[in-house]
């Protein structure tokens, strides 16, 4: 178990950062950041963009660590520039690929299975500056399928490790 922080929360009903990075992101709300967020089990982030979709089902929630945004490049980087969900402090995420996790900010604990990392793009140099994609590989989070519902919000959290790549498998129906 890991006391941890969610710092930010990110639901963003449009794709921004659609076509290529030099036409810029699409328009779309000024802040889509949010104090908190409703999660249901194989679904994803209740307002999201990829909530509910089939192709996103494996990757509906993206959680990254803070100490691993690029701020050597842009001190502001965060959730609006990486387009990831949850902004962790305190847990390196990246490492929890095929295991499965619960976050618990206070009303009860949220299970995800980690997938896969959640690979930088070249996005990433055009919303954090030039350098943010090479800075960010390895260390861009990682995404997950959400296997309960329940409510995460800002604050401190506990990070906790529910189960080894076989116990997730076996747990996500696979």
């Amino acid at each position: 178990m890991l006391e941890v922080e969610v710092l930010q929360l990110l639901v963003s009903p449009a794709h921004r950062l659609a076509g290529r990075p030099a036409a810029g992101p699409s328009d779309g709300p000024a802040d889509e950041r949010v104090r908190r967020v409703e999660v249901r089990g194989g679904l994803g982030l209740v307002g999201d963009r990829y909530f509910g979709r089939p192709a996103h089902r494996d990757a509906a929630v993206t959680l990254m660590a803070v100490e691993n945004l690029p701020r050597h490049i842009a001190a502001e980087a965060d959730l609006r520039h990486t387009r990831r969900n949850i902004l962790l402090r305190g847990v390196d995420i990246d490492a929890y690929v095929g295991r499965t996790v619960e976050l618990d900010s206070g009303a009860g604990p949220v299970t995800f299975l980690v997938n896969r990392p959640a690979r930088p793009c070249a996005w990433m140099d055009v919303t954090i500056g030039p350098g943010a994609q090479k800075a960010l590989r390895g260390k861009g989070g990682v995404r997950c399928t959400p296997l309960s519902d329940g409510v995460i919000g800002l604050g401190p959290a506990v990070f906790r490790c529910v189960g080894t790549p076989a116990d997730s498998r076996d747990h996500a129906g696979r």
